[in-house]
């Protein structure tokens, strides 16, 4: 026994598959072009909120400061 799916791909449904693909792949291009300051203090948000779901109440220039005391070249 087969599936068959409630839909029919179509040449038009596969252009469009391969350009959000492509448009996928220019997105995940671009984030690592992003730039060093970009991605530290992405990482410090990310941290604080992780931090405040365990309940901690650093804040963002604490675990920055903390950041910088750990990482100096970071």
């Amino acid at each position: 026994m087969s599936y068959k799916p409630p839909f029919t791909i179509t040449a038009e449904i596969l252009n469009l598959v391969a350009e959000i693909s492509e448009q996928v792949g220019r997105l995940k291009a671009s984030a690592l072009n992003a730039s060093p300051q970009l991605r530290k203090q992405n990482r410090i948000k990310t941290i604080t909120g992780t931090l405040a779901i365990e309940g901690n109440t650093l804040t963002e220039a604490q675990i920055t400061a903390i950041s910088a005391a750990l990482l100096p070249s970071a």
